[in-house]
């Protein structure tokens, strides 16, 4: 199991909980070595301490070009370099329209859209001519649109063009960029939907569940791997046949 990503250095944002989190700790397991990024250092070194020795936990403000340059140059210092990067962190602001603020719409672009632009242009800088993949999360929100998150769908679609321009830049380099689209998943953000919209939402979904983190770490961990080394520019919805 741990020859799969054995020697491995990969970075990941927004790692400190959630799907993050689950995706540092099954890329361990496959034999990584992860750098868990998140805006709250002491919960990114938390979760890197359940990790273990193949854990480092660094903060990181992704909406800050710096923050994300030093995360980035903190990781070469310790490793000598790596080999992937997920865009993970995220951060939601729902309300509908009428009430939605210009500052929350503008936090969650912000987070989202930002954020991963400026993982994608520092990971390409060390990974171009080295090869290496790049992941990006996107979000079954950004294909089919939710009611009270034009902020987020908006930001999750923006992630898929950002994603194919990448992956056509950088393919001639070596550098592989790919999405995920997670559908509705059991995690902190979640947590916080009322017991109604999330039975709600959970039944429009043909394989009748949410998903776990686990199983979208499992998607990232694919794409991270030489089993997707023909695999660039793609989407791949885990989402448990939800938008279909």
């Amino acid at each position: 199991m741990t020859e799969l990503l054995s020697g491995r250095r990969v970075v990941i944002t927004g790692a400190g909980q959630g799907i993050g989190r689950a995706i540092g700790t099954v890329l361990a397991q496959y034999g990584a070595q992860v750098a868990l990024l998140d805006l709250d250092g002491d919960r990114a070194q938390q979760a890197a301490a359940t990790i273990g020795d193949a854990a480092v936990g660094i903060a990181c403000d992704v909406t800050d070009e710096d923050s994300v340059r030093a995360a980035s140059a903190r990781v070469v210092e310790l490793w000598g370099g790596y080999d992937g990067w997920v865009n993970n962190a995220g951060v939601t602001r729902d309300a509908s329209l009428k009430k939605m603020t210009l500052e929350d719409f503008g936090t969650v672009i912000d987070v989202h859209l930002r954020g991963t632009w400026l993982g994608v242009r520092e990971a390409a800088a060390q990974l171009r001519g080295n090869g290496g993949s790049i992941v990006n999360m996107s979000s079954m929100s950004g294909k089919i649109g939710n009611p009270g998150q034009t902020n987020y769908s908006a930001a999750k679609a923006g992630i898929v063009g950002l994603t194919k321009a990448a992956a056509k830049e950088l393919a001639h380099h070596g550098v592989r960029v790919n999405a995920v689209q997670p559908g509705l998943i059991r995690t902190p953000m979640t947590a916080a939907m009322s017991a109604e919209a999330f039975a709600a939402t959970e039944a429009t979904i043909p394989m009748r569940r949410a998903g776990n983190p686990e199983e979208i770490a499992g998607v990232v961990t694919f794409l991270l791997s030489d089993l997707s080394s023909y695999v660039t520019g793609a989407v791949v919805e885990a989402g448990g046949g939800r938008g279909m």
